[in-house]
C-alpha cells in the first residue's frame, strides 16, 4: 500500500565555514514553527528527511520545532571532509544561529550518534540534552571499543576512502539514479535480509515512504557523505566522552546487528549523565520505531531543565 508524505514546512541551505568558503548544509523542517527546537541528524546513509512521520506528528502537536539536518555530501549540502567528528559542530552552530535558535536538544540516529555528542561537547551552554538511537561509538582513543561494522569493515577500509570515496560517490550517485524505478523492491529486498526488528519497520507502510522520500531525494545529485562519515569515525573524534556534561538518553536494540549493544553499553557507561534504554528484540532502526517516546523523554529533560 502506497503512502503519500508531506513535504518538510520549509527546506532550504545555510551558508557555512569561513567567508568565501562556498560550503552549504541544507535542511528541512517540520512541527511547530515556533516551538522548542530538536535537531535531528540522520544516520549513515541518509538525509535530511530522514525522520520518521510519527515524530513529525508528535513534533506538530506538540510544540516542537524538528530539524533534520544534511551533512556534507548528501542532498543540499556541498562536499567537505571534516577533520575530526566535532568539527560538524561549528556548522550546526551557524545554523541554529541563522535560524533563529538559541537552546536546543539534538538527536542522533546510528552514524548521527557521534555528531550529536560532538555537538554536545562543544556547545554545552546551547544544547539542553541529546538523544542518541543505536549510536555509533568511537573506534580510536582511550575511549575505542572494537567489533561491529566500523570496526571490522569501517576502519581497515577508511583509509582507502579518504583517497577514492569522491569516485565511489559518483558511481554510487549512478546506481541510485538507475535503481529510482525499482526502489521499493529494492527496500523490501532490503528488509528480507534484515533481522526481524528491521524487517518489521521497513515494511510498515508510513517508514517505507519516509525511507524512499529520503533517499531518493537525498541521493539524487550526490552521495559522498556515507564514506566521510567512515573516514572521520575512523580517528579520533576530536573529545573525550567524559567531556560530554550534558544530559544523554541513548536507545539501542539488544539485537542490533551494525552496532553492538555492548558498544551503546560502553558509550553510555563513560558519559558522566547518561541513562541506557534497551530495545528488547529490536535491532538496528529499533529507535526509529520509538520516535514520539524519545521526543516526549527530550522534551521533558528540557522541562527540568527549567524547573528553579
Amino acid at each position: 500500500m502506497a503512502v503519500e508524505i508531506a513535504r518538510p514546512r520549509l527546506e532550504g541551505n545555510v551558508a557555512v565555514g569561513p567567508e568565501g568558503s562556498d560550503r552549504r548544509i541544507g535542511f528541512a523542517e517540520f512541527g511547530d514553527p515556533h516551538g522548542r527546537a530538536v535537531f535531528w541528524l540522520h544516520g549513515t546513509p541518509g538525509a535530511r528527511r530522514q525522520i520518521p512521520v510519527e515524530a513529525r506528528w508528535y513534533a506538530e502537536h506538540n510544540g516542537i520545532r524538528l530539524i533534520g539536518v544534511d551533512r556534507p555530501g548528501i542532498g543540499a549540502s556541498t562536499p567537505h571532509a571534516y577533520g575530526r567528528v566535532i568539527d560538524f559542530a561549528d556548522d550546526l552552530r551557524t545554523i541554529a544561529d541563522v535560524l533563529g535558535i538559541g537552546k536546543m536538544i539534538v538527536i542522533g540516529l546510528s552514524g548521527g550518534g557521534p555528531y550529536t555528542l560532538g555537538v554536545a561537547a562543544a556547545m554545552p551552554d546551547r544544547v539542553v540534552a541529546v538523544g542518541v538511537l543505536g549510536g555509533v561509538a568511537p573506534t580510536q582513543g582511550p575511549d575505542a571499543i572494537g567489533g561491529g561494522v566500523m570496526g571490522r569493515v569501517g576502519v581497515p577500509v577508511a583509509p582507502v576512502l579518504e583517497h577514492v570515496g569522491s569516485t565511489l560517490s559518483m558511481l554510487a550517485t549512478g546506481v541510485i539514479r538507475m535503481i529510482r524505478p525499482l526502489a521499493e523492491p529494492a527496500l523490501y529486498l532490503y528488509a528480507g535480509i534484515s533481522p526481524a526488528g528491521d524487517r518489521r519497520l521497513l515494511v510498515r507502510p508510513e517508514f517505507k515512504a519516509m525511507f524512499l522520500d529520503d533517499l531518493l531525494n537525498g541521493s539524487r545529485k550526490q552521495l559522498a557523505a556515507p564514506f566521510a562519515d567512515v573516514v572521520v569515525f575512523a580517528r579520533e573524534w576530536g573529545f573525550r566522552l567524559d567531556e560530554v556534561k550534558v544530559p544523554v538518553r541513548w536507545w539501542h536494540g539488544d539485537e542490533d546487528h551494525i552496532v553492538p549493544f555492548a558498544h551503546g553499553r560502553h558509550v553510555v557507561s563513560m558519559l558522566p549523565d547518561a541513562e541506557l534504554y534497551t530495545l528488547s528484540g529490536e535491532s538496528h532502526l529499533g529507535g526509529l520505531g520509538q520516535a514520539e517516546a524519545i521526543l516526549a523523554s527530550m522534551t521533558a529533560l528540557w522541562d527540568a531543565d527549567r524547573q528553579p
